[in-house]
């Protein structure tokens, strides 16, 4: 990048900076953002196939779900990576529906290539969009139905369809049920839900129908002396925040000690303080103690004589949740101890689970904290289920929390794509072609859907497409039975804020890579591949060479 003055170029870049500009840089940026939309789209639906993942030092994960795909690739290009980001967001807002997010952001960037064809301008292209967008939100809250979050048959409905073609199908009946029971348990009294109370253990061993739910906590740990009670019923919990250890100088001091009677002073008083310490946490009545930091071997056989099932180093999302199943209180000094912060169980005890001893906390009153324990053949299952499991959790209490939910099987999409274009009609000018290939772009979901289930996706479109003429809005496509269906009859659901945030994010992400028109990438370490290289790798940049022919 030079400025010529008088004959005499001036540099402003340092050398062998890259330079990509006009529509040679909107092509690359594009061709890189439909390779990550193609690389999970065959994961789509209930018929859509898993990824194996394997990273430098070997480890493999093998999963169906879009964004865990994508955080474990490693990515290059800087336009795959802002796609990335939508999965990442449409992840934290809903847990759900990150493949269709990507899908649908690669097929925007897709119909836009052929505008810009058309020498549409990008930002013609990108206000076309913001509008199709605006007005998709709208219609969607149109469509959208009403669920009480105490319709445990609806929201099962929900879970359901969340775990759908994930690895969890196996039980997925069984999983539905404890995802339900669970995020019912936890609601509040307006109905927000915290999944952080949610807790998922994951044991290999059993079988996936193992997995059950516990109205209380689980807490990977034993009891930290053989001495004391493996059950104790009636349970009056003490949760503290401070070492049961006698305390340690702040200060650097010396201490010269000259006799053996002398030294023997010394240690008998540090055994003092430290029977103070358990004293103290005796007399409060307290007979299980929950430590966040260390028990000193002395304090443990002080707590076993006095029948006090202890154990220490539990994490502190642990006692936060103990606290909220039990009522207890967090105390953070010793000299706080009192009967008040106690909190209440029905039982606790030591169970040995797949080989290792777990302390199970239950029969809590009210317990606003459970945990999952799943169950399942292999690491790899079992990692797989606890992400369908965290998916369909985030689903069911993002119903809970909205109230509203839409059709699924690529029904919305489709009903969305016909208002669309409609509305395109009444807009006029060039905007009218972007809304019209927003329209055009929603139907890549069910087109998918349907490819993926090895059906022919334009047979499947004229028919979906005929049926929401016709003003059957919940008709979706059933993959098994390679027609049109309700797929409200069919309990196919899923909540509304899964599509407004895919297409929000999707189309903000659209935009965004669409408004690029210059690529200036600085020299050194780490400034991705060469133009050469870019050419060789079909304008991947990086992505791991995927040959252009994906798509």
């Amino acid at each position: 990048m030079a400025a010529n003055l008088g004959g005499q170029p001036i540099f402003i870049l340092k050398e062998g900076s890259q330079r990509t500009r006009g529509r040679d840089a909107q092509s690359s940026n594009i061709a890189a953002a439909k390779a990550v939309a193609g690389a999970v789209r065959t994961t789509l639906g209930p018929k859509g196939m898993d990824k194996m993942l394997v990273d430098t030092i070997g480890d493999v994960v093998i999963t169906n779900d879009g964004v865990t795909i994508l955080k474990e690739m490693d990515i290059e290009h800087p336009a795959a990576k802002m796609m990335v980001e939508v999965a990442k967001t449409q992840d934290d807002e809903v847990g759900d529906g990150t493949t269709t997010a990507v899908v649908v952001a690669g097929e925007l960037l897709k119909r836009s290539e052929d505008l810009l064809e058309q020498d549409v301008h990008p930002t013609v292209i990108a206000h076309g969009y913001r509008l199709a967008a605006d007005k998709a939100q709208e219609l969607i809250k149109d469509i959208a139905i009403e669920v009480k979050a105490d319709d445990i048959e609806m929201l099962t409905k929900i879970a359901d369809t969340a775990m759908t073609g994930k690895g969890a199908e196996a039980a997925k009946e069984k999983l539905c049920d404890l995802v339900v029971r669970a995020v019912t348990m936890v609601a509040d009294e307006d109905n927000s839900v915290d999944t952080d109370f949610i807790k998922i253990e994951k044991k290999v061993g059993g079988t996936i129908d193992d997995s059950e739910i516990i109205e209380g906590v689980v807490i990977d740990k034993e009891r930290v002396h053989p001495g004391m009670p493996k059950v104790v019923e009636n349970a009056k919990i003490l949760l503290l925040n401070a070492p049961v250890e006698y305390k340690k100088t702040e200060v650097d001091a010396e201490i010269s000690i000259t006799s053996p009677d002398q030294l023997q002073m010394f240690l008998d008083e540090e055994e003092k303080m430290i029977k103070a310490i358990v004293d103290k946490v005796i007399n409060s009545g307290a007979n299980v103690l929950v430590c966040q930091k260390g028990i000193d071997d002395i304090a443990q056989h002080y707590l076993a004589k006095a029948g006090i099932l202890a154990i220490r180093r539990v994490k502190k999302s642990d006692l936060t949740k103990l606290s909220r199943a039990t009522g207890a209180s967090v105390v953070s000094s010793i000299d706080a101890i009192e009967e008040s912060e106690l909190g209440n169980a029905g039982r606790v005890e030591e169970k040995k689970v797949s080989g290792e001893e777990m302390i199970f906390v239950t029969e809590c009153v009210n317990p606003k904290a459970v945990t999952l324990i799943v169950r399942g053949g292999t690491e790899h299952v079992v990692d797989e289920l606890d992400r369908a499991l965290e998916d369909a959790l985030r689903v069911v209490s993002v119903a809970v929390e909205d109230k509203k939910f839409v059709a699924g099987g690529g029904a919305p999409e489709v009903e969305l794509s016909l208002r669309l274009r409609e509305y395109a009609a009444t807009v006029g000018g060039r905007a009218q072609l972007a809304i019209e290939a927003f329209a055009a772009a929603l139907e890549i979901i069910p087109r998918t859907l349907a490819e993926n289930a090895g059906l022919d996706p334009i047979d499947m479109l004229v028919e979906l497409r005929s049926e929401h003429e016709a003003g059957r809005k919940t008709a979706g496509l059933d993959v098994f039975e390679a027609k049109p269906t309700d797929m409200l009859v069919a309990g196919v659901i899923e909540p509304m804020r899964v599509k407004t945030q895919a297409i929000a994010s999707a189309a903000e992400a659209a935009v965004m890579i669409l408004r690029i028109d210059d690529v200036i990438a600085s020299s050194g370490a780490g400034a991705g591949p060469s133009p050469e290289e870019m050419a060789a790798m079909g304008g991947m940049g990086g992505m791991g060479g995927m040959p252009p022919g994906m798509m």
